[in-house]
């Protein structure tokens, strides 16, 4: 336990009794109402709350009240996230923790009862960047193919649309997105073209190609689609004929990963993620890559050089004669 920091007066702005529990309750009432947290986002926020009023408890003497709260330097908060990494924490729920302090912090600000500025002078801690994991050639193939989806319970057409949009991000890379933000008239019908003009982050624009056997699916989701689709509307619509969320896709993926037997990392990204690393196994140029995917700089797509690297390693450890 350390004593007050020079400058300051632990104490000198005590709010009233129970002034802490309350705002912690109003702020958790106000992520749920008006933020529409889920109950389980909210109990996440909870604890990480806790955790920290728990370490000041100890850190400050006392149980901190709202003054000693606004009263906090950054090397409070430094403390708080150094004895979590001894704990075991490492980037990422150490970031996770901190966003919900300064949730809490900027809600005493907003609702007039403390300043707590330390919060955010305090940079969140670094994550190391992953790598994709891509799915194989076969594994990829049979997520954008229709056939062998008996186990799907629902409306022939639904299903053609999620092989659809999943067929884009495999067959051009886009991100889903940009498959979600096509318009009819963006897509030739097959014979007709084989590029289709997108827009990515920052409003951008690029050219990709299409596959003939993607526009194929398009085209048949197109034909069984029960709501006519206008060249100016969204090519990809919801059961009700709305604007189709990404969640859903989502959701279809979950299934077929089920159904088919894929780890939890195949997900919607990694068919583009697969997009790039199977093209620059093939031989690929990585700045052809990097202009298919919309990356505006090289070092974003060089990414995938790692990931071919370790790809191509694994496959010399596994079938080498003299392993």
């Amino acid at each position: 336990m350390r004593g007050p920091a020079r400058g300051r007066t632990r104490g000198t702005r005590r709010a009233p009794a129970g002034g802490l529990d309350v705002a912690i309750a109003d702020w958790l009432a106000h992520l749920g109402a008006e933020r529409r947290y889920s109950p389980h986002t909210l109990a996440a926020y909870e604890r990480d709350l806790r955790q920290f009023v728990v370490f000041l408890t100890e850190h400050l003497g006392q149980k901190p009240a709202l003054g000693d709260l606004e009263a906090l330097a950054p090397q409070d908060v430094r403390a708080f996230l150094s004895a979590r990494r001894a704990q075991g924490l490492r980037g990422r729920s150490l970031m996770r923790q901190l966003a919900g302090v300064r949730s809490f912090a900027r809600f005493l600000g907003r609702t007039g009862r403390g300043a707590m500025e330390a919060v955010e002078a305090v940079r969140p801690p670094k994550v190391a960047k992953t790598l994709p994991k891509p799915l194989s050639v076969s594994a990829a193939k049979r997520i954008v193919a229709t056939d062998g989806r008996d186990f799907e319970q629902r409306a022939p057409w639904l299903v053609a649309r999620d092989a659809a949009v999943l067929a884009l991000l495999y067959g051009s890379g886009l991100r889903i997105s940009e498959a979600l933000g096509l318009k009819r008239r963006d897509v030739p019908a097959p014979g007709q073209g084989d590029t289709i003009v997108v827009t990515g982050k920052g409003r951008k624009t690029r050219m990709v190609p299409v596959l003939g056997p993607v526009l194929g699916l398009i085209a048949d989701y197109d034909a069984l689609c029960p709501y006519g689709l206008a060249p100016d509307a969204p090519l990809f619509v919801g059961a009700r004929g709305g604007a189709l969320s990404p969640r859903l896709i989502q959701l279809a993926m979950a299934r077929l990963r089920g159904a088919l037997g894929l780890p939890d990392t195949a997900t919607p990204h990694a068919l583009r993620h697969s997009f790039a690393t199977h093209l620059l196994g093939r031989g690929g140029d990585l700045r052809a890559i990097g202009e298919l995917l919309g990356h505006a700089s090289l070092s974003t797509t060089q990414i995938y050089t790692a990931v071919d690297t370790e790809h191509l390693i694994k496959i010399y450890r596994d079938t080498h004669p003299r392993k």
